[in-house]
């Protein structure tokens, strides 16, 4: 204990630096788990939390029991699998084929374009959506001289999740891969040449220096991105409902944010809103064990 406090004593200037983000946390993030009580109380606005009274699980019991909880529930398990499926390897790609280009002009030009789309809002992107994809839009302009009709990619149920998803990929991708192209810039460029001269091709050398170096990035990153499975993106997917795409684009944070600031049912919102929480803790749970299992005891923690 002496040992530690001498350690803090002499270190406190990096406590100092660390106390703003730490009290920010607890405000934030801790402090506003209190409000998660609601869920086992028929709260009322007037009686307050506290005054309300306690059901239990009355509330989980009927969203579990609810004829659109298994449609929720597929919904936004898919179009976070699906996501996680199509969109984690493309980072990846995109870091490896950046690692390759020599000429630093090159490189900061196309690293520049790939970053760009993170930075537009998703209001603007849906909107973006809207335009491209209408039925008078540029691309149906190219299917309707093909095809001879338009395709309906905002109002088709079918539609709602690819367009979702590979908008996306569009949008973060580039900006997902900056970790990746970090960590490759410490490879030894020694370890190509000698692969090189050894007869290694292209493919050879990245699979066994540059893959083998962000790999342990790459369980971090998986792990983070499965235990948020059930955290999808609230804005994107509500701005981009529409009353004929529902049966696919209505998932639970859409769900909890209609029953509750609209409706006005808080507890139940609450509930459901919880239970997406304990999902997403016992998926990164499972997670990162399964990780750990096949990475040499390499996870998140």
């Amino acid at each position: 204990m002496h040992h530690k406090l001498d350690f803090i004593r002499k270190n406190y200037f990096l406590y100092v630096l660390l106390a703003p983000a730490l009290i920010l946390t607890l405000i934030f993030k801790y402090v506003p788990m209190y409000g998660a009580i609601i869920a086992f109380k028929d709260f009322s606005p007037i009686k307050g939390i506290m005054g309300s009274d306690w059901v239990g699980f009355k509330y989980f019991e009927k969203f579990l029991s609810a004829p659109n909880f298994e449609q929720l529930l597929l919904n936004t398990l898919k179009l976070s699998l699906y996501g996680l499926v199509l969109g984690f390897p493309v980072p990846i790609i995109l870091a490896l084929m950046l690692n390759q280009l020599r000429k630093s002009a090159v490189k900061k030009n196309v690293q520049l374009i790939l970053y760009a789309p993170n930075f537009i809002s998703v209001v603007v992107i849906v909107g973006m959506l809207f335009v491209f994809l209408s039925p008078t839009g540029p691309i149906n302009h190219l299917i309707t001289s093909i095809t001879g009709k338009p395709v309906m990619f905002m109002t088709e149920p079918e539609y709602f999740r690819w367009v979702y998803i590979l908008s996306g990929i569009w949008q973060g991708a580039g900006w997902a891969s900056i970790i990746y192209v970090a960590a490759l810039a410490n490879v030894d460029p020694e370890l190509h040449n000698a692969a090189s001269l050894d007869g290694a091709n292209l493919l050879q050398r990245i699979r066994h220096i540059d893959l083998p170096t962000i790999k342990p990035i790459m369980a971090i990153v998986f792990i983070l991105a499965a235990g948020g499975i059930m955290s999808i993106g609230f804005e994107k997917a509500y701005l981009m409902q529409t009353s004929l795409n529902l049966p696919t684009s209505e998932i639970l944070p859409t769900y909890v944010y209609k029953i509750g600031l609209q409706s006005g049912n808080y507890a139940y919102s609450a509930a459901v809103g919880l239970f997406n929480s304990v999902i997403n803790v016992i998926l990164l749970v499972t997670v990162n064990f399964i990780v750990k299992r096949l990475n040499e005891g390499e996870g998140l923690y």
